[in-house]
């Protein structure tokens, strides 16, 4: 299983915000930390706060913080939120894509381990993301 770019980029944004504790923080920020396109992130980070987990700000002195502790923030509520997961075609929501569909191990198969790969994420919240503070800090420059 590998998440999408967009999903990647969402989660590195998170973990720089809440590395800031409450500072605001600006896309340009975040794009020279990691190395990634200023304007894929304001898709990200444009999307991460329709989903009311960034308060963005505009104008000078402007930028973006968390919405919430990130102790709130559940990885899988973000990821699901983020990026529709399903492995194999037969596990979307569309119906009679496959001619197996419902006779074969496979579908079942993959769905406990998605299952499992969501009760993990389930477990976890960007405060967890981020407990090595000083050395994701000194990682993106920050310290």
């Amino acid at each position: 299983m590998e998440l999408n770019q967009f999903t990647d980029y969402s989660l590195r944004v998170l973990i720089f915000v809440a590395l800031r504790k409450g500072e605001m923080t600006s896309i340009r920020e975040i794009a020279t930390a990691f190395s990634i396109s200023e304007n894929h992130l304001v898709k990200v980070v444009h999307n991460l706060s329709k989903l009311d987990y960034l308060e963005t700000f505009r104008g000078r002195g402007g930028g973006m913080k968390l919405a919430k502790e990130p102790d709130q923030i559940s990885l899988r509520e973000v990821v699901e939120a983020v990026e529709p997961i399903a492995v194999v075609e037969c596990l979307r929501p569309r119906k009679g894509l496959c001619c197996i569909k419902g006779v074969c191990e496979l579908q079942s198969v993959l769905h406990r381990a998605t299952q499992a790969f969501l009760a993990e994420l389930d477990s976890l919240t960007l405060a967890d993301l981020v407990k090595n503070e000083e050395e994701l800090k000194t990682r993106l420059g920050e310290s």
